[in-house]
């Protein structure tokens, strides 16, 4: 099985676990008398098959990136951290950028005027300069998915 084809799985697994949690929650309580909508025994022998799935995938798929060289100095699990990070820090920098650059107007000089306290065109050259370390650091990634067989 290829790395990507775990992620995949573990994806659809984290799904069905969250639909099962809506069925289980909405049959966890009924008027007396009545029969909950689905059996609630089924439904959490389900989300214990499908949480023993996801234990095997998280640990093959945790080794696999902790083994796998992403380049000469760094495996894949650090390249995932890289491009974690370039994200987090995009999206701050973004949102201080978005934040200065907000457009203000005055109807009369008596209003209270505001001026942006950093430069918004050296947060967008940060901000573009991180989209590209995130969008090259992915790519990468995603080929390695595709061409690395889970440990």
């Amino acid at each position: 099985m290829k790395l990507a084809e775990a992620l995949a799985e573990r994806s659809d697994c984290q799904v069905r676990l969250e639909q099962l949690k809506t069925r289980l929650v909405r049959s966890a309580r009924v008027q007396e008398g009545e029969a909950p909508a689905e059996n609630i025994e089924e439904l959490l022998a389900e989300a214990a098959r499908l949480f023993a799935r996801l234990e095997e995938l998280m640990t093959a798929i945790n080794r696999t990136n902790a083994r796998t060289a992403f380049d000469s100095k760094r495996t894949i699990s650090d390249a995932i951290t890289v491009r974690d990070l370039a994200a987090k820090r995009r999206d701050m920098l973004a949102a201080l950028a978005d934040a200065a650059s907000t457009r203000q107007d005055r109807y009369s000089k008596s209003e209270v005027k505001f001026v942006a306290t950093v430069s918004v065109a050296a947060l967008q050259k940060e901000v573009d300069s991180l989209s590209k370390l995130y969008r090259e650091t992915d790519t990468r990634l995603q080929e390695l998915n595709w061409n690395t067989e889970l440990v």
